[in-house]
């Protein structure tokens, strides 16, 4: 079995993937980690993440991998686990820039469905449904107004002691929404076969339940 849960940033896809896989069983797949691994290596790299030859080339001689368990999701830089390290504000921006090289997206799908193979999982990202799993058992577009989400950024970056101000977090997901739905490669986007939960007046557990709720009702 294989959920895809696809949004726009700040949805809450990932701790909503996580919670869906824990009520069922199966594993979480957080495509937007290995996004953001590439970002971080950009940055390491010095170069600018909006350079697409310079993004492939490094992409080519770059190693981003997942190991997958009862712990949850270990993304891998070259070997090293970088999970910790591809939270900042500053790796997720260099990752919305150079997830929108085609060379980078297409490693990366490749990578996103040969995990989706070998296990039942949810998967979420922004083109999960769309293209990385077009035949998947469940598809979910989880959404939320902008300043909902906004709101929930900012309250995550208060509680990290992150610097910003509400109205600057809300202008970057505006900003970066624009990006994700007007990129050339696999923009974001419901596929049409995708339950719509829009989250903004739903708690994390209401949402997780949502979805729940439709995948229980279609097993019975």
């Amino acid at each position: 079995m294989t959920i895809a849960i696809d949004g726009p940033v700040g949805a809450g896809k990932s701790t909503i993937a996580q919670g869906v896989a824990d009520a069922l069983g199966v594993l979480h797949l957080d495509t937007g980690a290995m996004y953001r691994a590439m970002g971080l290596k950009a940055l390491r790299a010095g170069i600018d993440p909006k350079d697409a030859a310079a993004a492939e080339a490094l992409c080519a001689e770059t190693d981003i991998s997942v190991e997958m368990g009862a712990n949850g999701q270990k993304t891998l830089l070259d070997g090293e686990d970088v999970s910790s390290l591809i939270r900042t504000a500053e790796v997720s921006a260099a990752a919305s820039d150079v997830s929108t090289v085609k060379a980078v997206r297409r490693r990366m799908v490749a990578l996103q469905q040969a995990c989706a193979k070998k296990a039942s999982m949810v998967v979420d990202g922004r083109d999960i449904g769309t293209v990385v799993l077009p035949d998947a058992s469940f598809k979910f577009y989880l959404t939320a107004s902008p300043e909902v989400r906004a709101k929930r950024r900012y309250l995550e970056m208060q509680q990290k002691g992150e610097p910003g101000s509400y109205e600057e977090v809300l202008a970057a997901v505006i900003a970066r929404d624009d990006q994700d739905m007007h990129r050339e490669a696999d923009p974001l986007r419901r596929a049409d076969d995708a339950f719509l939960i829009d989250s903004s007046n739903l708690t994390l557990d209401e949402t997780i339940q949502a979805m729940l709720d439709v995948i229980r009702e279609a097993e019975k």
